[in-house]
């Protein structure tokens, strides 16, 4: 059916010109509350301060930002995305953190004939058989970071692993992509309920498998719970805990401390990154707000960026689906990550970093560059996607 309207709408733009818009209107839901809301809140730091440096402008059109609170629900998504689609008959919804936020408000998005560009969630239902025109992330697909420390606990030499994740899409997503590229044995895995914050029954587990190592994906709260209640268990001192970079990041740091120096950790960004907009970035985050950004943060930064570079490649013709869809597709910006690109499913084609938690010679703990793990790693679902381009 999209197909259909695709074409339907190519057809129609043939014979009537679409002048320019006169503002964007930009749908940011995003979860703002609850154990998981500095998440959202970081995405939507760091999207604003692209929209503050330019003025209140994105690609030179004046943008009117719709901040709604998903509250991690999948309901709550549903209800807003119709007020956003419909009274607020926005040009492009972004901000979504979870894939089961994501799955469930994205059908009525894509049926609107909507943009949805992702800030973080990159579910594997759009990345292969299932992509679809309207959909493009700036983050990553969720298997990206996963897939990096598999291929580092393998070079690294772990030869036993347990592993930890929500029993939720992207979780799933998650420990599909650490198989992928990790060549030692997985003694078990375990999923966790979406939004847990006590692990014991788990920690108990783990200790009893005695794993070389494990690997956790617990955004939010729920990371920080599980790496303060590893360390009060003394599991620290056993056995190495490695993470993707949102579970190991600025905001879990600041809540455990030093307990977490020497974890690894694998992300397509690093604050320490030497490219001039990183810089750029990440001394503007710090100035605005006080506080060093995380990844989350760079993804709310480059999607404003993504957003900004196709409004001014379409001309302001964000109306025109065909025009407005190729220069979402072929928008050039200086990425806070160094190079970025995207497939021909919309999900980047991006480098992931090892990062290290460290403390710095002023004191402050925080993580550090390491190496690169994967250079241009494109992902696993991309030749599934037969969708033809804008």
């Amino acid at each position: 059916m999209i197909k259909k309207a695709v074409a339907a709408a190519s057809m129609a733009m043939a014979t009537v010109a679409v002048q320019a818009a006169d503002q964007i209107r930009i749908g940011f839901m995003s979860t703002l509350s609850g154990p998981s809301a500095a998440l959202g809140i970081d995405i939507r730091d760091a999207f604003n301060l692209v929209v503050k440096r330019n003025g209140g402008k994105l690609g030179g059109l004046p943008a009117e930002i719709i901040v709604v609170d998903d509250q991690m629900k999948p309901d709550t998504g549903k209800q807003a995305t119709e007020r956003l689609l419909k009274k607020d008959r926005v040009d492009v919804i972004t901000g979504i953190v979870f894939s089961n936020v994501m799955l469930a408000v994205a059908p009525s998005i894509f049926e609107n004939e909507t943009f949805l560009v992702s800030a973080n969630a990159g579910p594997t239902a759009y990345s292969g058989e299932g992509c679809n025109p309207f959909f493009f992330a700036a983050s990553w697909q969720n298997d990206g970071q996963h897939e990096a420390a598999g291929h580092f606990s393998t070079t690294k030499g772990y030869k036993s692993v347990v592993l930890l994740a929500p029993n939720y899409p992207a979780g799933k997503d998650a420990l599909t992509g650490f198989k992928r590229m990790y060549k030692g044995e997985v003694i078990d895995e375990i999923y966790t309920k979406l939004g847990q914050l006590d692990f014991a029954a788990e920690l108990a587990q783990v200790r009893a498998a005695k794993p070389q190592a494990v690997y956790i994906f617990q955004p939010g709260g729920m990371g920080i719970n599980f790496i303060k209640q590893w360390v009060a268990a003394g599991l620290n001192k056993q056995i190495p805990l490695i993470a993707p970079g949102f579970s190991a990041d600025e905001d879990v740091i600041k809540a455990v401390g030093e307990p977490m120096v020497g974890m690894y950790n694998t992300a397509q960004w690093a604050h320490d990154l030497g490219n001039a907009e990183n810089r750029k970035f990440v001394a503007e985050f710090q100035k605005e707000y006080g506080r060093l950004p995380t990844v989350y943060a760079s993804q709310g930064y480059d999607t404003a960026q993504l957003i900004d570079a196709a409004v001014r490649d379409a001309k302001g013709k964000i109306e025109d689906r065909a025009v407005f869809g190729k220069a979402l597709t072929t928008a050039k910006f200086n990425s806070v990550r160094g190079e970025f690109k995207l497939n021909v499913n919309h999900m980047p084609i991006q480098n992931y970093y090892l990062r290290q938690i460290w403390k710095d010679p002023s004191g402050r703990i925080t993580n550090k560059l390491v190496s690169t793990v994967l250079t241009n790693h494109p992902d696993a679902y991309a030749s599934a996607c037969k969708m033809k381009p804008w």
